[in-house]
């Protein structure tokens, strides 16, 4: 269940050649209860077609409730915070776990039209529709020489 080996050490060493410190670091860097493991972000994809962008965003383990999406000045930011809560009682043990975290990215996308974004949640897949702004002659960079 947490990646435990049984270990038979002889001068510090098993029989495989890992020491004690091994033993230690390889079962505290088992992601056992963090799925929020890498750094603060998560898996997300963004697809282009000719009407608009179209992110997924992979939010496992998270509630509707506990995102919060912001598209200002042209950066889309997905934040997400979990706290659960879990506790079982079987026979005489009692085991009771916890994980907290919050994660955040941003994401530079131009060209959407700010009044029209849709967003789904289903099944810890947050799909989220930015449909694309008409572009005119006004919202055009280009410089005239003269």
């Amino acid at each position: 269940m947490f990646g435990l080996v049984p270990f038979k050490f002889n001068n510090g060493e098993n029989s495989r050649g890992l020491t004690i410190n091994d033993m230690f670091n390889y079962f505290f860097s088992d992601d056992m209860l963090s799925e929020f493991k890498s750094g603060g972000s998560f898996k997300t994809d963004i697809k282009e077609t000719p009407e608009e962008y179209i992110v997924h965003a992979e939010l496992p383990g998270v509630k509707k409730e506990d995102i919060n999406i912001d598209y200002n000045n042209n950066y889309l930011t997905i934040s997400a915070t979990r706290n659960n809560d879990h506790e079982e009682k079987k026979d005489n043990y009692i085991r009771r776990e916890r994980s907290y975290g919050s994660v955040s990215r941003g994401f530079y996308i131009t060209n959407v039209d700010k009044n029209s974004i849709k967003a789904k949640f289903d099944n810890g897949v947050l799909n989220i529709e930015l449909p694309k702004k008409e572009l005119t002659a006004s919202d055009s960079n280009k410089i005239l020489i003269e």
